[in-house]
Formats: structure tokens, C-alpha cells, sequence
């Protein structure tokens, strides 16, 4: 389904994201998938919104392993965010993709969705051992947050 629209504002694509996002909820956790409701890890569900919200995807990802780069250090998986999103730098908003480092000072290496603003922020994300699934922003994971980026309206 093409939902690209010329001159969109960014509320509408935001809400599609979110949207699209929540349709994949209870879709497997498998890494290195992005299939709706077949398996996707947090990349995947990245790039399975992309695909229905902007389009088609700019580039396939190279194969990558659980733990990204931790051996080397590189911060990969920010670089191609870097790219391929837009940095956000005010208030979290819903449709915003987060990035996180899971432990402090470790390479950024998981993404999420903020699906929900207010009193109680949520996000959806893929999880190993629980799929995509939807997860108040609580402390600790608003402690791993690396960078908050945008999805760029219109193809790239």
C-alpha cells in the first residue's frame, strides 16, 4: 500500500508511523527479518514502517550480528540513522524513532517507535525473546536513549 503523499505535514506522517507501527505488534522477534507478522528485530520494524509510510527502502542493510559492533566500537547502526533519518532535538513526539545503548558507554544498537506522549510515554519495539511489542518509556530506558530522530516526509 503506497501511502506517500506530496506536501503531507509532518502530524499525518507521524500518525501513519504510529500506526503502522501498532500493526506490527505481536509479530516474532527474528533477527535480521522485517516481515509483518512473519518476524522482524528492531531494525526490521524500522524498515518495515519505512516501506509502508515513505517507501521504498533507499538501501538493504548488510547482514549484522546481535550485538552490532560492540567489538570494534563503531557506532554503525547511528551512522546509517545519521543518514537515512532526520536528528530530533526538542520533546519527544509520537512517530519519533528512538535509538538506544543498552549499557553505558557500549555502541547504540536498539531502536523503538514513541507511539505515545503525555504522562505515561510508550514505545513500540521488537525485543529478543518477546517480538515487536508496545513498552512504557520508563527510566531506565529513557536512561539508554542515544539520539531521538524523525522519519523524512516524502522519498528520499
Amino acid at each position: 500500500m503506497d501511502f506517500h503523499r506530496h506536501g503531507e505535514n509532518t502530524l499525518d506522517l507521524r500518525s501513519r508511523v504510529v500506526s503502522e507501527a501498532r500493526r506490527w505488534i505481536g509479530t516474532p522477534y527474528i533477527h535480521q527479518a522485517s516481515a509483518l507478522d512473519a518476524g522482524a528485530d528492531c531494525l526490521g520494524l524500522i524498515r518495515g514502517v519505512w516501506r509502508a509510510c515513505i517507501g521504498p527502502e533507499p538501501c538493504q542493510p548488510p547482514a549484522y550480528t546481535k550485538d552490532w559492533s560492540e567489538a570494534s566500537g563503531e557506532e554503525v547502526l547511528m551512522a546509517a540513522a545519521d543518514l537515512l533519518l532526520r536528528r530530533y532535538e526538542g520533546a519527544m513526539l509520537s512517530g519519533h524513532v528512538l535509538l538506544f545503548r543498552m549499557r553505558d558507554g557500549s555502541v547504540a544498537k536498539h531502536l523503538g517507535i514513541v507511539s505515545q506522549t503525555g504522562p505515561e510515554v510508550r514505545f513500540i519495539h521488537a525485543y529478543s525473546g518477546h517480538g515487536v511489542l508496545e513498552s512504557t518509556l520508563s527510566d531506565p530506558w529513557k536512561k539508554r536513549i542515544a539520539h531521538v530522530y524523525e522519519f523524512p516526509e516524502g522519498a528520499i
